[in-house]
């Protein structure tokens, strides 16, 4: 066989767990790696999310004086997922957590422990998001430029590969389609890191019927070509009925809100003008759910001045604002105007559950609806980050990780916990990276 070019890694896909891959496994300077990323143009996921990183056991939190620990975090995740198959992994990701996050910090990136940032199922505060709020473009950005000053590592843009390439069950290549033409890559080891198929109409529609017609909020790059390819050599899919939803997705807009807002009071009323959740008792993806059974598939969130100073930080919410997709009501008469609903009803809508505190004029709120964001099902993997066959054995030479690999909410959408996502993206590029790496 003919190629056009050779890498001892190559990393398909330059989002989360692609750069972080290359990263780690550029520190042996006798490798050459290459990131081949579709479009940056498009974005990627995770440029896109908020930026924080979920890990447990970290300074941040120990200066803090917030007790965590990995293996806490591991069991915060089971939880919710009731996956315990899937544990081996869990827990070599959440191991892995705490050191990413510090070493991201020790390259220059201002991270510090979200104490304003409580989210449903975790047993303590352990998102880590950078000081100024901006999300994770800013923290991409970061990444990339690091990787810039490898000498032994290529970022290729505009270059989506299009298949893999393999001789007698072992995968030796990848082709990659660049500048009108297909090229051969020969590779030592190629990493499937690109995001997952929300974009794909079809593929959702086949294994997520039970979403409906939800908004989407990820990126169009979000294809799952990486899975068709891994399947013709063998490999397995799981959970691919699972994905990460957001209930907290603004009505005409497609901005979100805080998802600390049910933290600082935030109440949900539905079209009906009544109260039907406990806020606090539901994750953004889980709450998802919820509000696809309301009528119309949506409900207002209502919140005041306190809960606003609290959280109007926040990269969603300042673009919320920004989009006027918050409408401010003066007094609770303005509030149950907006509603369509009597003073008695809104009033007895708002009355606060046990231990919560009572929301107070100026009002603020947001018609919220569901959206999918991006998919976690995906290829079966080891806790070394190996793509599995049929016979849950390795395909040699062939790893993955984040949206191609299986994510960390198991069989359902509700099991995903906030942070999750870069958590399976970065970790498993850390854990790969590091393997490809004689250093």
């Amino acid at each position: 066989m003919t190629w056009d070019a050779e890498v001892d890694v190559a990393v398909i896909g330059g989002g989360a767990c692609g750069v972080m891959t290359a990263l780690r496994a550029a520190r042996d300077t006798g490798r050459v790696v290459a990131v081949f990323e579709k479009s940056t143009r498009e974005g990627c996921n995770a440029a896109i999310s908020s930026g924080s990183l979920a890990a447990g056991g970290t300074r941040f939190q120990a200066a803090a004086g917030i007790d965590d620990s990995p293996q806490r975090h591991a069991d915060d995740i089971l939880r919710a997922s009731g996956d315990e198959e899937w544990r081996p992994v869990v827990e070599a990701l959440c191991a892995a957590a705490p050191r990413i996050v510090e070493w991201i910090a020790d390259t220059g990136y201002p991270i510090e422990i979200g104490t304003d940032m409580p989210r449903a199922g975790m047993a303590a505060l352990r998102l880590h998001t950078d000081t100024g709020r901006q999300g994770g473009a800013r923290l991409m950005r970061h990444l990339r430029a690091l990787l810039e000053t490898h000498d032994n590592a290529a970022f290729v843009d505009e270059a989506p590969a299009v298949d893999l390439v393999s001789d007698d069950g072992e995968v030796t290549g990848v082709v990659i389609a660049q500048n009108g033409s297909l090229q051969r890559v020969r590779a030592s080891a190629v990493v499937l890191a690109a995001d997952g198929f929300a974009a794909d109409q079809a593929l959702v529609k086949q294994h997520l019927p039970h979403l409906g017609t939800p908004f989407y909020g990820g990126v169009s790059t979000s294809t799952g070509d990486a899975l068709a390819w891994a399947r013709r050599l063998g490999g397995r899919l799981r959970n691919m009925g699972a994905g990460l939803r957001s209930g907290l997705v603004v009505v005409d807009h497609g901005t979100r809100v805080s998802p600390a807002l049910p933290f600082n009071g935030a109440v949900l009323v539905n079209w009906e003008g009544e109260r039907f959740v406990d806020e606090e008792s539901k994750g953004y993806s889980s709450m998802a759910g919820v509000l696809q059974r309301q009528t119309g598939e949506r409900a207002a969130m209502i919140w005041d001045a306190t809960a606003m100073a609290a959280t109007r930080e926040s990269e969603m919410m300042r673009e919320s604002l920004a989009a006027g997709a918050v409408r401010d009501c003066a007094t609770l008469d303005d509030l149950a105007a907006s509603l369509g609903r009597t003073m008695e009803e809104t009033e007895r809508a708002l009355a606060p559950l046990p231990g919560r505190r009572r929301l107070t004029d100026p009002y603020h709120l947001a018609w919220v609806t569901h959206g999918l964001l991006t998919t976690q099902g995906g290829l079966v993997i080891d806790p070394s980050g190996r793509v599995l066959d049929q016979a849950d054995e390795p395909i040699p030479g062939l790893y993955a990780g984040g949206g191609t690999a299986c994510g960390l909410a198991g069989p359902h959408s509700d099991g995903y916990l906030s942070g999750n996502g870069l958590l399976s993206a970065f970790g498993m590029g850390w854990i790969i990276g590091n393997a490809l790496s004689t250093t």
